[in-house]
């Protein structure tokens, strides 16, 4: 452990801390140059996996999509493309990789159904000790450790596999923190902070447990539906083979690749706000199922998702939920009453005998500023940055190798954000005064006939309403002042 952090720029100590007082996305570099996973090419995967089956994903480069029945590209009515309105095949790697090759007939399997000019093809959310149970020695090349995780490796991993063009629907995940590795190739990230939530236009449509998704297509906006858009501060960042990109919790991100063939891995860091998210997401649950009970699932439930669940199964998961929550904070009260706070959690040591620190358990005892510099790069809001940080901020998004950087300031090292591409939109679609927002729409006294037709209450804007995470925030907390029969003194937020 000593020798591997002597050439590392942070050891794990020092890793820990920084990522305690992170409050924005940040890049490490130099951390994982030792990391066998960084052979985890594509090709390398294939080899490994054989003739494993796999799941991916597929959409339209310029996909269309269905509205009130009228077929329209996605670049003229500016909406995500959900994954429940994608095409999915089961195919070995090496059909994949044929595919990419644009080799045609039995090498690339079932896709040869999709032509790779038109498509796009990603394997995403693989959970790499399903992927390789059966050679769990691949867990160890992957080596959270090396910031402070002890243990963390592989098996509690997922893989990304894509094409270019691959990409993620712009959502926030409700629970833990997100550390990130990029393998192969560049995918570029579009990350807003929690504060710009509404601005972001949250639902819960598709379902996906612990996925709050944005129903703004973040690359090209309408801003007539989501005026508000236009005011939510973006981070744009490149992420390149070899970095690690640290999304804290419950920021918004869409990630699309940027090259041929890219392979990253990510890990979720459980946190202790999960308790009560975890709240929060079994009311979601319940009552999303309860209201579209009738629906077609296809149409509502996201592809990862295993069915859906029983009102009863709902409840008691709801309940073993709140039970969980309120044992915890009973025993971290109890732990507050005979200890310090700083010593509530077991210490545990290293090879050296020092005294191991978890992300949460990292107390302000000491003044500490984050290292940001060719190590550690702030992806940075071009809005918030003064003139002067703007001149010298390089123009390009992607995180360069610190190998390039010598003689440069702190400065320089920030990534900028990437608000151009929005700028002559925002121009051009001005709130009109006199107009109140109302859901994802705007409604004014000179309502057309069609604007009326539109302006129709569906389930989906129910539920919008319903499980807002305003609203399910406060149901959370009347329901764990229920079960304690305790006033809480704050609201558990959901974003």
């Amino acid at each position: 452990m000593a020798a591997s952090d002597a050439v590392k720029p942070f050891s794990t100590a020092e890793t820990q801390r920084i990522l305690h007082r992170l409050q924005q996305p940040a890049v490490f570099m130099n951390m994982t140059c030792d990391w066998p996973a960084l052979q985890w090419t594509a090709e390398h995967l294939s080899v490994c996996l054989s003739d494993k089956l796999i799941r991916f994903r597929l959409g339209r480069k310029e996909e269309i999509n269905s509205k009130n029945g009228v077929l329209m590209k996605t670049g003229l009515v500016d909406a995500p493309l959900f994954e429940t309105q994608c095409s999915y095949v089961e195919a070995e790697l090496e059909h994949f990789l044929c595919w990419t090759r644009g080799q045609c007939g039995t090498d690339v399997g079932p896709f040869s159904e999709f032509s790779y000019s038109e498509y796009w093809a990603y394997a995403d959310y693989k959970y790499i000790a399903m992927l390789f149970q059966d050679q769990p020695f691949m867990f160890e090349d992957v080596k959270w450790s090396d910031f402070g995780f002890e243990g963390r490796n592989g098996r509690e991993s997922t893989l990304w596999i894509g094409t270019e063009g691959a990409n993620t629907p712009c959502h926030l995940d409700s629970y833990g923190c997100n550390l990130v590795l990029q393998v192969q190739g560049r995918k570029r990230w579009h990350l807003f902070p929690p504060e710009d939530s509404s601005k972001l236009y949250p639902t819960r449509i598709p379902y996906e447990e612990s996925s709050v998704f944005s129903q703004v297509d973040v690359l090209h906006p309408d801003l007539r539906r989501f005026p508000d858009f236009q005011r939510a501060r973006v981070h744009v960042v490149t992420l390149q083979p070899g970095q690690v990109l640290y999304v804290p919790r419950h920021w918004w991100h869409y990630v699309e690749s940027v090259d041929p063939v890219t392979v990253s891995v990510n890990s979720w860091i459980e946190l202790e706000a999960d308790d009560v998210a975890r709240v929060s997401e079994a009311v979601t649950k319940a009552v999303v199922c309860a209201m579209k009970s009738d629906d077609n699932p296809d149409d509502w439930l996201n592809p990862t998702e295993e069915g859906v669940a029983s009102h009863n199964e709902n409840m008691q998961y709801l309940n073993l939920a709140i039970t969980a929550c309120a044992q915890r904070q009973k025993n971290l009260c109890s732990s507050q009453l005979t200890q310090d706070p700083r010593d509530a959690r077991p210490a545990k040591r290293d090879s050296s005998g020092q005294i191991r620190k978890n992300i949460e358990s990292i107390r302000d005892s000491a003044p500490f500023s984050v290292p940001f510099g060719p190590n550690l790069i702030s992806v940075r809001c071009q809005q918030d940055d003064s003139t002067e940080t703007r001149e010298t901020t390089p123009k390009d998004e992607e995180v360069k190798s610190s190998r390039n950087r010598g003689g440069k300031s702190l400065e320089d090292f920030a990534v900028s954000s990437d608000a151009a591409q929005r700028t002559e939109a925002d121009t051009k679609h001005k709130r009109t005064p006199g107009l109140t927002q109302c859901g994802s729409c705007d409604c004014s006294d000179g309502t057309s006939s069609e604007d009326l037709e539109d302006s129709i209450i569906t389930t989906n804007d129910l539920l919008d309403c319903l499980v807002h995470p305003d609203v399910i925030s406060r149901v959370t907390e009347l329901l764990l002042e229920r079960h304690t029969g305790t006033q809480r003194t704050s609201a558990p937020s959901q974003l």
